[in-house]
C-alpha cells in the first residue's frame, strides 16, 4: 500500500473500527464546545444586558459597577413603555410593513431573478448592470425626491409610505439571479416548454420549487431589515400616527433626563417578536438552507 492510499484507508462498514472513526468524526472536541460557548455567551449578552436594564432603574445604572442581575422592575417598565411609546400600535403596524416588505421582495425578486438567469431578451446584461448599480448609491440621495413624491400623494403618516419604495430590492434580485444559475437547470425549463406549460405554470411548478431555500434565505434577512428600519420610516411617519417599532421607540428618549430602563424595556419589547419568529420558522430556514446545500 502506498503513502498515499494509507492515508486515505477507511475501515469497512460496520466493524469496530469503522464504528470508531464515525464516532471520532461525530463529536466535536473540548475546544470546540469551548469556542462555540464563548460565541454564543457573546451572542446572547447584548440580549441579557438589556432584560437586566429593563428591570432596574435610571438610578441604578448610572452607579459603577452596573448591574448584571435582574431587579424587581421588569412588569412595571414594560408597561410604562408600552403605554408611552404606544407600543401596541407600533407592533401591528411593524409586523404589517415588515411582512408585507418580504412577501413583495421575495416575489418580484424570485421573478426578476429568474427573468436575468434563463429568459433572453434585448438589454438584459445592461439592465443588470443597472440593477446592481443602483445598490452603489447610497439611500439617503433620494430622500429628498422621494419625500416630495409621498407628500404629492398625500401619503404622508401613511404605511404605504413605508412598504411601496422597499417591495423589491437590487440585492434581492442579484441574489436569486445566481442562485438560479446554478440550481435551475435549462433544460428543465425547456422541457416544460415543450410540454405546454405557460409562463405562469413555468414559474409555479419549475422555478418556486428550485428557488425555495433561497426565498427562505432571502425572506429572512428582508424581514430582519424591515423590522429594524428607521431611517426612512422616522421620516415618512411620526410617533403618534402610524409609528413602526423603531419610530415608536424614539418617544421614549425625549425629556429632559430620559428613563434609560423604560428605554430598554421598550427596546426589548420590540426585539421579542423577532427572536418569536426566529424560535418559530428557524428550523423551516436552517432545513431549507441545507436542502439547498445538499441538491446543490
Amino acid at each position: 500500500m502506498t503513502e498515499s492510499g494509507a492515508r486515505t484507508w477507511r475501515a469497512p462498514r460496520g466493524t469496530a473500527r469503522h464504528r470508531q472513526q464515525h464516532h471520532r468524526h461525530r463529536h466535536a472536541g473540548r475546544i470546540t464546545y469551548a469556542v462555540l460557548t464563548l460565541f454564543a455567551a457573546g451572542s446572547l449578552f447584548p440580549l441579557v444586558w438589556t432584560a437586566i436594564a429593563a428591570s432596574r432603574n435610571t438610578t441604578r445604572l448610572a452607579q459603577t459597577p452596573p448591574p448584571f442581575w435582574f431587579g424587581s422592575n421588569l412588569f412595571r417598565n414594560l408597561r410604562i413603555a408600552w403605554t408611552d411609546a404606544n407600543m401596541g400600535t407600533a407592533l401591528f403596524n411593524t409586523v404589517l410593513v415588515a411582512g408585507t416588505v418580504t412577501a413583495g421582495t421575495v416575489l418580484f425578486s424570485t421573478l426578476a431573478g429568474f427573468a436575468f438567469a434563463k429568459l433572453r431578451f434585448r438589454f438584459k446584461k445592461l439592465l443588470l448592470l443597472l440593477v446592481i448599480g443602483t445598490m452603489m448609491v447610497p439611500p439617503q440621495l433620494g430622500v429628498v425626491p422621494l419625500y416630495m413624491l409621498i407628500a404629492e400623494l398625500s401619503w404622508t403618516d401613511r404605511l404605504q409610505a413605508v412598504v411601496l419604495p422597499t417591495l423589491v430590492s437590487a440585492f434581492g434580485v442579484f441574489f436569486m439571479r445566481q442562485y438560479l444559475l446554478q440550481a435551475l437547470p435549462t433544460e428543465l425549463v425547456e422541457a416544460a416548454r415543450v410540454d405546454g406549460a405557460s409562463s405562469w405554470r413555468v414559474v409555479w411548478h419549475v422555478v418556486l420549487p428550485a428557488a425555495r431555500p433561497a426565498m427562505a434565505v432571502l425572506g429572512m434577512l428582508t424581514f430582519v431589515v424591515a423590522w429594524n428600519d428607521f431611517f426612512w420610516p422616522i421620516i415618512a411617519l411620526t410617533q403618534n400616527g402610524n409609528p413602526t417599532v423603531q419610530v415608536a421607540l424614539t418617544g421614549l428618549g425625549r425629556g429632559y433626563i430620559p428613563d434609560q430602563s423604560v428605554i430598554m424595556a421598550g427596546a426589548l419589547l420590540g426585539t421579542l417578536p423577532l427572536l418569536l419568529a426566529f424560535v418559530i420558522f428557524g428550523k423551516h430556514i436552517v432545513g431549507g438552507i441545507m436542502t439547498g446545500a445538499v441538491k446543490g
